[in-house]
């Protein structure tokens, strides 16, 4: 039986015998000849192939084999090259024509890639070398596979005719693989058919089909690999954006809300209405929203692509969604930075009363109670031991202040208010400090504090913070009319100034001062004494 080879003729893919081939093969090499140097004679070519497709079609039919007779009757109908009269005069064109090699990845000869196949086209080599040598390197040294796979990223892949010219150069010839699909422009490369070369020996071609399962189990497991990947960044897509418009948009506390850490922030996007200038808080959310929902939506395309493994022009919406989502960041970083000009300076103050005396048991007591504040929305900041309140029908904020007990050097029992606010300038800060209301008051042997301080209605909030520090002598009893984490969230320091929270964390109400800071005491014990 006849060998057949398969053709790209005209966008038509048709089956030719040996023999039709060589004769194919010369006729339209011989017309590009003639054609090639003429002004407008690529496009004569390109007409000349699809009439000898449209008539290849009309005799035998695309399941059919194109025969000699066949090509000999296309040629009667169409003409001889040397018929063609073009007006200019013959110039003798050589069969090769100088081309410059490229390196690409062979799209038409792989077991992974076709890194190994474009190596060896280039190289005018035998690909089952460079695989043996891949695999080799792979095994004991580990270096081939991402090599491997650093030519497959980098190498582009010859789809086009001029990229396979290209790949091939000069001696661009007929592949040895049997079955193999020619273009026309592949028909017309070719110096010399050799059908010796096309057979391959029975090595090759058995290590070839090794190399070939290989690659094919190697792939199912990449397969499984990335949808693997997909299906993780797709739930982690949805997820981000599903909790994003849940807690910011619906402000849903539940499973979606970080409330259950002790950090509330669904209420943040209002309290942008006391950080920056009301009419940026619109523009702010918008663009933090696109900010962050876009990468979302890309990583649950590049998963559904993982997944799925489904091919798509979408560089132009990819480029532009960069393009977007670049732009969004610079107009969200200058509207920011902008607004953030007015936290660039900080000042503080401070006021110290000293007690008349220094009692041996001190009262603390709270006034004004964050139990009976009317207000909408609260933000949490529990890492910064920071937390405000928004009364949004009078724009006022509550924030609770720090309290700091430290053992007094001097024997004397001291508290000292310091207030601390930002601006543009110090000076605009100070003033800002000038402008936070807290209260407290001393009545004997008793310290009335407030629970909260008030910054200036309609004031935007400008990283306002009042600390307030007890000091009092070794021996000193402080009682507190109740939890002390309920009254203030507070701290106190040691001898040695290192925090003890995690002793405040207890609901002790009576705390002595030791030569080593407070020490929790029992009620009992203070009667008995």
């Amino acid at each position: 039986m006849d060998k057949t080879i398969n053709i790209n003729l005209g966008g038509t893919l048709f089956q030719i015998d040996e023999e039709a081939f060589r004769i194919l093969r010369d006729y339209l090499q011989a017309i590009n000849n003639r054609f090639a140097n003429v002004q407008g004679g690529h496009e004569t070519i390109e007409d000349i192939e699809s009439r000898i497709a449209e008539i290849f079609r009309s005799q035998k039919g695309l399941a059919g084999v194109v025969t000699r007779e066949n090509v000999e009757s296309m040629i009667s109908v169409i003409g001889k090259p040397e018929d063609f009269d073009h007006g200019e005069p013959e110039t003798e064109v050589p069969v090769y024509t100088s081309q410059k090699k490229r390196m690409y990845r062979n799209s038409e000869d792989t077991i992974l890639g076709g890194v190994c196949s474009g190596i060896a086209a280039y190289l005018d080599s035998d690909p089952v070398l460079f695989r043996i040598l891949f695999v080799i390197s792979a095994v004991f040294f580990g270096i081939g596979f991402f090599v491997y796979i650093a030519l497959w990223i980098a190498l582009p892949a010859a789809r086009t005719d001029t990229q396979k010219r290209a790949m091939y150069g000069n001696s661009y010839h007929t592949s040895r693989a049997e079955g193999r699909t020619y273009s026309n422009s592949q028909i017309i490369g070719t110096a010399q058919y050799n059908p010796s070369y096309n057979d391959t020996s029975r090595l090759g071609n058995a290590i070839n089909e090794v190399f070939r399962a290989i690659g094919r189990v190697f792939y199912i497991i990449v397969r499984i690999f990335l949808i693997l990947i997909g299906v993780v960044l797709v739930l982690t897509g949805f997820l981000f954006i599903l909790s994003f418009v849940m807690i910011f948009v619906f402000k849903y506390p539940g499973a979606f809300s970080i409330d259950s850490s002790g950090m509330n922030l669904i209420y943040f996007p209002n309290f942008l209405n006391y950080i920056v200038n009301p009419a940026a808080v619109p523009w702010i959310i918008i663009l933090a929203s696109v900010a962050i929902i876009l990468p979302m939506i890309a990583l649950i395309y590049w998963g559904v692509k993982m997944i799925f493994w489904f091919k798509a022009n979408d560089g132009v919406v990819s480029l532009a969604g960069l393009v977007v989502w670049v732009m969004t960041i610079a107009a969200l970083a200058i509207i920011c930075f902008n607004e953030g000009i007015s936290f660039a300076q900080s000042a503080k103050t401070s006021a110290e009363t000293v007690l008349p005396h220094s009692p041996d048991t001190l009262y603390i007591r709270s006034d004004q109670k964050i139990a009976e504040l009317i207000y909408q929305e609260e933000i949490n900041l529990p890492h910064e031991e920071y937390s405000v309140y928004m009364n949004d029908d009078k724009k006022e904020l509550y924030i609770r202040p720090y309290l700091s007990v430290d053992r007094s050097d001097d024997k004397t029992t001291r508290l000292e208010v310091r207030k601390r606010s930002s601006g543009r300038t110090e000076m605009e800060a100070m003033k800002k400090t000038d402008g936070l209301v807290y209260n407290y008051s001393i009545k004997g042997d008793t310290l009335h504090l407030d629970e909260y301080f008030t910054s200036p209605a309609g004031r935007k909030w400008s990283a306002d913070n009042v600390g307030i520090n007890l000091y009092i002598p070794t021996g000193t009893i402080l009682k507190f009319d109740k939890d002390p984490r309920i009254l203030l969230h507070s701290s106190f320091r040691n001898e040695s100034d290192e925090y003890l929270e995690s002793r405040w964390e207890s609901n002790h109400s009576i705390w002595r001062m030791t030569d080593n800071g407070l020490r929790s005491v029992e009620e009992k014990s203070v009667r008995q004494k």
